[in-house]
């Protein structure tokens, strides 16, 4: 478990940089390459400041030219992903795909048939699949303690601009990608996707349609699933009032995702389940929430009480479980959702492939789309099949 593995980082920015903290918890992660075309000195201080023993280049094909390197993490801006993903899994790296895929919907299946196909491990950066808490929930949503599902709901929020300034033009109109409609999906395709792919996970459908309106700073959506199921998204980078959670409402009961932290809520008439009676409940508004607690089944196993062990390590976010989790791939040769958190002796399959990293991208490229043309997206399922 504790065999050294020989990585490569391509894109040093803000969410390269977050890999490579993640990976710095991470004792067999090895980090030999760090890799940006942008090369002050400032910036490579920065982008090295948790992998001190990793080379900086600029040119992505050193480090696939280097045949000691087994696996990349490829957190570009979006839309550079297609070529180095395809020119790594070519070169026999295996590799980690921040999501996104692309910002076309032709450049993500050329990559997610790529990734499908190759021989090499393929993990897409869904974060909340290998999330130990959102896994958690998804057990319980998949007994069908929900019942009927009646909606879905998620929210994100915070104030933030993406606008950065830079000493030169050219240095402007990078770091500002995420501005430019070419080169980038837009809020509901950079950051909803991941909240409009955890619903899809959970209720085990893909959308049918999508209509959204808004602008650059805050935008809304709503989402049409089988079974009459409508989920309502809204997300801005104009407040940061509620942060962000995910919420599924059932005629038996209720599952609220905020963060780290997860709980039921049950309906008056609801029937008695058996387990709730050894869960902790604490009020949330005018309701009372039955704390699901992520890690159960290993507190168990280790002869500890779930409900008295509550506290996580704010070090372990669902991106370090993500990396974890395609470490573990590396290691196993085979696809697994498996980490730390998970519980012993159980499967844990690898859930952010590259057919769900397809669905995803999809959808939220044309939730964006329906933001700038005004019109309802209806052929999202054909679509967002691989």
């Amino acid at each position: 478990m504790n065999q050294a593995l020989s990585l490569a980082v391509i894109g040093a920015g803000e969410r390269g940089k977050e890999i490579l903290a993640a990976l710095s918890l991470l004792p067999e992660a090895v980090v030999k390459y760090v890799c940006d075309s942008y090369s002050s000195p400032l910036f490579q201080k920065k982008a090295l400041e948790n992998a001190p023993k990793a080379t900086f280049v600029n040119d992505y094909k050193k480090v696939l030219d280097d045949k000691t390197v087994q696996g990349v993490f490829v957190a570009t801006p979006t839309h550079l992903h297609k070529q180095i993903v395809l020119d790594a899994l070519a070169a026999g790296k295996h590799v980690f795909c921040e999501a996104p895929l692309a910002h076309t919907i032709e450049d993500a299946r050329a990559i997610a048939l790529a990734g499908k196909n190759s021989k090499q491990l393929f993990q897409v950066g869904l974060q909340n699949r290998s999330n130990p808490q959102h896994r958690h929930v998804k057990y319980f949503v998949d007994t069908g303690v929900l019942g009927n599902v009646a909606r879905a709901e998620a929210t994100w929020n915070k104030k933030a601009s993406w606008r950065r300034a830079a000493p030169t033009p050219e240095r402007e109109a990078a770091l500002n990608w995420r501005l430019n409609p070419g080169q980038a999906n837009g809020l509901l395709g950079e950051v909803g996707i991941h909240q409009l792919d955890t619903i899809s996970w959970f209720l085990k459908e893909s959308p049918l349609s999508v209509a959204s309106f808004g602008n650059e700073n805050s935008v809304t959506a709503i989402v049409q699933f089988p079974r009459g199921i409508q989920l309502t998204y809204n997300a801005t980078l104009g407040s940061s009032f509620g942060g962000g959670y995910e919420l599924l409402c059932g005629d038996q009961t209720s599952m609220l995702l905020r963060g780290t932290r997860a709980w039921m809520i049950k309906e008056s008439d609801a029937p008695v389940l058996g387990w709730e009676v050894y869960t902790k409940r604490e009020p949330l508004g005018d309701e009372t929430g039955y704390i699901l607690v992520a890690s159960a089944s290993k507190l168990l196993s280790e002869g500890l009480e779930p409900s008295r062990n509550l506290d996580t390590n704010p070090r372990h976010t669902p991106l370090f479980f993500a990396c974890e989790g395609f470490l573990n791939s590396m290691r196993e040769g085979k696809p697994t959702g498996r980490t730390s958190a998970s519980a012993p002796n159980q499967p844990h399959p690898m859930h952010a492939t590259a057919e769900a990293g397809f669905a995803a991208t999809v959808v939220g490229i044309r939730a964006n789309e329906a933001v700038k043309t005004g019109k309802k997206i209806t052929n999202l399922r054909e679509e967002s099949t691989l």
